[in-house]
């Protein structure tokens, strides 16, 4: 109890998210989330995906992505070759996971490797899968999701140089079952997601503040740095660099490119200035993508331009538009092509391009657009939505703007869950933007 409250101290003194635990708790979190993954859902998965056997090679520094996300806490990189083997039979119910390798991995995951039978571990490996006597030997090549084709090509030549002529044809992609893993969020990690996406956000509020933003001196590359400044500060990481964009009445027309690559680093925000960020952090080894914006007030402005609000408000319906289309198995394309349809219907001119997240920022499964492929992804966007996935909902809605004589771009990425109960924000949305300075009602003219 004294150490917590110690650190609840510190967390007041210097400011910080009480939410985010101590590196040794972080750990602890992280294995127990691990243990139920791979002791209750993973059988669970690969009896509805129809694999039973998999298999996962990765060697040290040149990782497999699902790999990583098995690993326990205090292992940062793989060990020398780590070889996973998982085996399940629905029928039997008889559920075998195993290390070839000189040691345990975690507490889950036995090493099997006898040393005096088998000196080289692949000829271990062998033998292994050929005890479970399995209908399939799944592995991790996939055309589709870079996350699912871990195993590089000298492990993959190496593996069947092993395998006999009849393990070689039950050789089968693991792409199904290794997204199935990734994207599946057990009922634990939503309990602790609405904490890092509360974390994101109010780290974005902060950052959009007159706390941070001096008009006609701060840049928009002073505020990325405060950001990736303010991350670390935390003890977090984050899996991509910050970029701010500025739009306003000047004759400069929205890049797509120009939004996401800090091209105007030394641009200084002035007042009458649409503020856009996108930011994301990593905690629990959970990502969060989030896209936001701010208004610069004016001298005797206390609110946005009635344009810009209904602009903010057109990019809002666009969620629901979006949202409402999500439904179990329909694929990426078909719920991008129905969202895009409607919203066009409605004098929205949108752009989506929305994805899953969750252990990687950019995450497995249905991809619903992007940005300069507005008609469809081929591959992972024919992939089916399944239950239990969050989802970044990124996209934009352009708006005339008549004082501007341009449009604008409401461009908005929040964090949810889909489920059986349909989709709902995590920890909810932007619904208006920001104003810099904020108002203060105590103080009047």
């Amino acid at each position: 109890m004294r150490k917590y409250c110690l650190f609840i101290l510190l967390c007041i003194v210097n400011h910080l998210p009480a939410q985010i635990l101590p590196l040794r708790d972080q750990a602890k979190v992280i294995d127990e989330i691990l243990n139920e993954r791979i002791n209750h859902l993973l059988p669970e998965l690969m009896e509805k995906n129809g694999i039973d056997l998999w298999v996962i090679i990765s060697r040290e520094y040149n990782e497999d992505p699902v790999l990583k996300t098995m690993l326990p806490a205090t292992w940062l990189s793989a060990r020398r070759r780590t070889m996973l083997v998982f085996y399940f039979d629905p029928q039997k119910k008889v559920y075998k996971k195993i290390a070839i390798a000189r040691y345990n991995a975690g507490d889950n995951i036995q090493a099997a490797w006898d040393m005096q039978k088998f000196p080289d571990q692949w000829d271990a490996l062998v033998d292994a899968v050929g005890s479970f006597h399995s209908k399939k030997i799944a592995i991790n090549v996939s055309e589709n999701f870079a996350h699912a084709d871990g195993l590089d090509h000298s492990e993959y030549l190496q593996f069947l140089q092993k395998l006999s002529a009849e393990q070689k044809a039950k050789i089968v992609s693991a792409e199904p079952l290794a997204v199935a893993w990734l994207e599946t969020r057990t009922a634990r990690e939503i309990q602790i997601y609405p904490q890092l996406i509360s974390i994101t956000h109010k780290i974005i509020k902060e950052g959009f503040s007159e706390k941070v933003i001096t008009p006609g001196i701060t840049t928009s590359e002073d505020l990325v740095w405060w950001f990736r400044q303010k991350v670390n500060d935390l003890g977090l990481t984050t899996w991509f660099h910050p970029s701010i964009e500025i739009q306003r009445n000047d004759s400069a027309t929205f890049d797509h490119l120009k939004a996401f690559t800090n091209v105007d680093a030394k641009n200084i925000v002035q007042p009458g200035d649409l503020l856009h960020v996108d930011f994301g952090i990593t905690y629990l080894r959970l990502n969060t993508d989030v896209q936001e914006h701010a208004y610069v007030l004016q001298p005797n402005e206390t609110e946005a331009p009635q344009a810009l609000q209904q602009a903010f408000k057109n990019a809002n319906r666009l969620q629901d538009i979006l949202t409402s289309k999500f439904a179990l198995n329909k694929i990426g394309n078909q719920i991008l092509a129905e969202a895009l349809a409607e919203a066009k219907k409605e004098n929205i001119v949108p752009s989506i391009y929305t994805h899953p997240i969750g252990y990687h920022g950019h995450a497995a499964g249905p991809t619903i657009g992007l940005w300069d492929q507005q008609n469809g992804v081929p591959g992972s966007g024919d992939f089916p939505m399944h239950y239990n996935n969050c989802y970044s909902i990124e996209l934009n809605a352009a708006t005339e703007i008549p004082a501007w004589k341009k449009s604008v771009r409401i461009m908005l990425e929040e964090d949810g869950y889909f489920d059986e109960k349909g989709f709902r924000f995590i920890n909810g949305r932007q619904k208006e933007m920001y104003l810099i300075p904020r108002n203060n009602k105590y103080i009047g003219n």
